[in-house]
């Protein structure tokens, strides 16, 4: 039988073999990139409390709504291909949100155009990490979470590294750090352990081994404090 609820944890290294917990879905675990549940679960009970304001501006299947909701926090999800009918259009580089107003914010962004996400244009998904656009583009996300956040409350971004036998290795999680690093203060950064990707079979170990390459075995969370212009 499922636990109610996951591991509350204490370290630097997060681990889970499954999506979900419970006997209620949080999310849809078939939903592609979809976010294990437990992440949300740790961050709302360290960073929030009851009747707290957070925000996903990348909603995907809904996940951090579900276990925001029952953790009796206010939450509203964004995502700029809606996967469900209580998440709100809208492209998470202008947050119709005021100043100052959210006591959390998560993201789990797209980390390369190595997932279709959505057919939507404007989809930071369609744009490659091989370009700098990307990066471009993800700063301005940063820039609308640190303006709705209030000072002193935290925002968590959850984002992997990117390789191709093409282009190589590219240090995407890294390379976010730095724009963040310009709008938060760093509270921690923590090693999520990844399951369940599509490269965790017997053939792509094969092949990581025969063309000495690395499998991508973690993402980052970064979680990041807003502190006052003269902090």
């Amino acid at each position: 039988m499922k636990s109610s609820k996951p591991p509350f944890e204490t370290t630097t290294l997060w681990d889970f073999p499954t999506q979900n917990y419970g006997s209620r879905p949080h999310g849809d675990n078939k939903f592609r990139g979809v976010t294990p549940a437990f992440i949300i679960w740790n961050l709302l009970q360290r960073y929030t409390n009851e009747g707290d304001l957070v925000v996903d501006p990348m909603c995907g299947s809904g996940t951090t709504i579900d276990v925001a909701k029952e953790l009796n926090r206010h939450v509203i999800g964004y995502d700029i291909a809606p996967y469900r009918d209580d998440i709100i259009q809208n492209d998470a580089r202008n947050i119709p949100l005021k100043d100052n107003s959210v006591d959390f914010v998560f993201i789990d962004s797209p980390y390369s155009n190595n997932i279709e996400y959505s057919d939507h244009p404007a989809d930071i998904g369609k744009i490659s990490c091989e370009r700098e656009e990307f990066f471009d583009e993800l700063d301005k996300v940063a820039k609308e979470i640190h303006r709705i956040l209030k000072y002193g409350k935290a925002m968590a971004w959850l984002i992997g590294d990117h390789w191709r036998k093409k282009s190589g290795f590219i240090p995407v999680g890294f390379k976010l750090y730095q724009i963040l690093l310009k709008y938060f203060k760093t509270i921690d950064i923590i090693c999520i352990v990844r399951r369940h990707q599509r490269s965790n079979t017997p053939i792509w170990h094969e092949r990581a081994k025969k063309f000495n390459f690395y499998l991508r075995g973690f993402k980052y969370l970064f979680i990041m404090k807003k502190l006052k212009a003269d902090s």
